[in-house]
């Protein structure tokens, strides 16, 4: 069996992703893929992980686990989806450092199914969009009280993943970029449901419409019927000049209403963040999913 967590990170697909496999339900079960309900298995997760403490869930455990998810014995592949897998956003900066809990969380992720194949899929996202996005979660919590005494300069993913990657132990580890996203969205879906690429789902443009004009993706629709790409890269073309004319400015354009943050700090962060995804993409242990 395969067991896959797809973590989040905050403030990225906002869960579209889970709940467009979740509208593939039964053509997905004919797979042996179940996504089940998250209203079934979140509490149930979050109870055992409590009692279990970080150790392997036993048989009784696991069947539990199953019950929760409606799975029977055609399960091949499980699919949860969480972004407070990670943490709860007030933590997603500490004294500790940029998301400093979260390689701690994979072990015990595993350990719920400790026989199966484990693997965690999750987005990276700019710490100039991050913190902005978790303000605005976080009204009640002043922006020191969220940067937690930390300069937003030494928020770098790359120590988070190469600790997620010691932390894996081997077990697969799928990262992307969020702002990728809209040119990767099928090839993500489907690594989530474990799929070849030439699978058809329902919802391959789901994420498109929510950043593009109604006539612009009636007119990218119509036009991938009359000339259907042959590869994923010629698709990718094809929604990239699609977006290029007809993206919305405010679906992509972010504020920054941040004390003491100025257009400098915002280009230095995302020029640390792009030196840390080149680095990740390198690295050994991480299966990266690029443009």
């Amino acid at each position: 069996m395969q067991v896959v967590y797809h973590l989040g990170a905050h403030s990225t697909d906002e869960e579209r992703l889970i709940r467009t496999l979740a509208e593939n339900r039964a053509q997905l079960a004919q797979a042996g893929v179940v996504v089940p309900a998250a209203n079934r298995y979140r509490p149930v997760l979050r109870e055992t992980l409590m009692a279990l403490k970080g150790g392997p869930a036993d048989a009784d455990t696991q069947a539990r686990i199953l019950q929760a998810c409606d799975a029977d014995e055609t399960l091949r592949r499980l699919v949860f989806s969480h972004e407070f897998f990670l943490c709860i956003p007030g933590r997603v900066v500490t004294e500790a450092g940029f998301y400093a809990m979260v390689p701690a969380k994979l072990g015990p992720l595993a350990n719920l199914f400790p026989e199966a194949r484990t693997e965690f899929h999750m987005a990276l996202i700019n710490p100039a969009t991050l913190l902005p996005a978790l303000k605005a979660r976080l009204p009640k919590m002043r922006y020191d009280e969220m940067m937690a005494g930390r300069d937003p300069r030494e928020l770098r993913w790359a120590p988070v993943v190469r600790a997620m990657v010691e932390a894996a132990g081997g077990n697969r580890l799928v990262l992307w970029c969020n702002e990728d996203l809209p040119m990767l969205w099928p090839e993500v879906l489907r690594n989530l449901a474990g799929l070849p690429a030439s699978t058809l789902l329902q919802g391959d443009d789901a994420l498109l419409a929510t950043i593009m004009s109604e006539e612009g993706l009636a007119r990218l629709r119509s036009y991938l019927r009359s000339h259907p790409p042959q590869t994923v890269l010629q698709r990718r073309k094809i929604v990239s000049a699609f977006l290029d004319k007809f993206v919305l400015p405010e679906a992509v354009e972010v504020e920054i209403p941040l004390p003491g943050w100025t257009d400098d700090l915002v280009a230095e962060i995302t020029a640390a963040y792009d030196a840390d995804v080149a680095e990740i993409a390198a690295m050994d242990g991480v299966e990266f999913l690029l443009p």
